[in-house]
């Protein structure tokens, strides 16, 4: 069976293999309910299912697996890509098909489907990323606002003197509304990542895994939750190079005969992922005693400084990869 979803509905493709009788449905609405309902009457058959990657596919899969379906998660660019560059119909009804043609004939590209622990644990160390990142981007309106009015720029506008600093500068009322709501949301965040940090940290030094990360020389608990969290289980990469690609720190080159561009992340994995391991990478780089703080001069020395941080970065992704993998199952065990 294929499955094309969407939030409105779902377009179901699937054959039965022993007749060889095609048919087609589409569950409307496309919530938990609709899709409990439209399995029922696979109750008990054996079935093979798939679908993309995109969002909502966690609780489509959880429904058919209650049926006892056996889930494929399809890679979606490279599901895509595996149409080919001939013109074709886009429909939904197409794409169910072609999720169907793909796995029937073992050719969809598959994605890992992490436990369900590691899934939520994934989705609290992403509300954090994206929390701080919020964070950033309101102090970044706070300098950019003190420049636009002629104000000296200093750095860490959060320490006590500073923003004190900063709410007394003499400013018109316009600026001055902006850094007071800028300031109000900054705290609103504040209150709400403090104890998301607090109890991924606290769960780190319980998990097997994330225990195992932390004995590597940069990594502390949130970047060894986080890198735990996103890589997941390292036995399904077939070498630590796999991981890299993996993790979108692999740089691309496009060559033509004898000329070659510049070479760039390609930026195609998780982005936490590459957020825990670029600052698991900065400690690791720059602190005396550090086994990777001479790589890191040398590498600086040629590269300037953040190509050689993320070098190092891409040391830790490997040597990572080698931990949980040699972990095994242990790496993924709920804390």
């Amino acid at each position: 069976m294929g499955l094309d979803q969407h939030r409105a509905q779902i377009t179901a493709d699937w054959i039965d293999t022993a007749s060889g009788e095609v048919e087609r449905a589409r569950i409307a609405p496309a919530d938990r309910a609709g899709v409990r309902r439209f399995l029922g009457r696979f109750r008990g058959l054996p079935l093979e299912a798939a679908l993309e990657a995109t969002t909502g596919w966690r609780f489509v899969a959880e429904e058919l697996r209650a049926i006892g379906a056996e889930v494929h998660l399809a890679e979606p660019a490279e599901t895509s890509a595996r149409r080919g560059s001939k013109k074709r119909a886009k429909t939904d009804r197409a794409d169910a098909r072609h999720l169907r043609e793909l796995l029937l004939v073992g050719r969809l590209p598959e994605s890992w489907i992490a436990p369900d622990h590691l899934l939520d644990l994934r989705a609290r160390v992403r509300l954090r990323h994206a929390l701080v990142n919020q964070r950033g981007e309101w102090q970044q309106r706070i300098h950019s606002v003190l420049y636009h009015h002629g104000l000296p720029q200093r750095r860490e506008l959060l320490t006590r003197d500073n923003r004190a600093w900063v709410e007394q500068a003499p400013l018109p009322a316009t600026a001055r509304e902006q850094i007071t709501v800028a300031l109000a949301l900054i705290d609103a965040l504040h209150a709400q990542v403090d104890p998301i940090t607090r109890a991924l940290r606290a769960y780190a030094p319980r998990q097997p895994g994330c225990r195992a990360l932390m004995g590597h020389y940069g990594i502390g608990a949130l970047t060894a939750v986080a890198i735990l969290a996103e890589l997941g289980d390292a036995r399904r990469f077939s070498s630590s190079r796999e991981a890299v690609r993996y993790a979108g720190l692999d740089i691309t080159v496009h060559q033509s005969d004898q000329r070659r561009a510049p070479g760039h992340l390609s930026r195609q994995g998780p982005p936490t992922l590459r957020w825990a391991l670029f600052e698991a990478a900065q400690a690791a780089a720059r602190r005396i005693g550090s086994p990777d703080r001479a790589y890191y001069e040398q590498a600086a020395a040629r590269l300037g400084g953040n190509r050689a941080c993320l070098a190092v970065a891409r040391r830790l992704l490997k040597r990572s990869y080698h931990t949980l993998r040699e972990l095994g199952e242990e790496a993924l065990t709920p804390a």
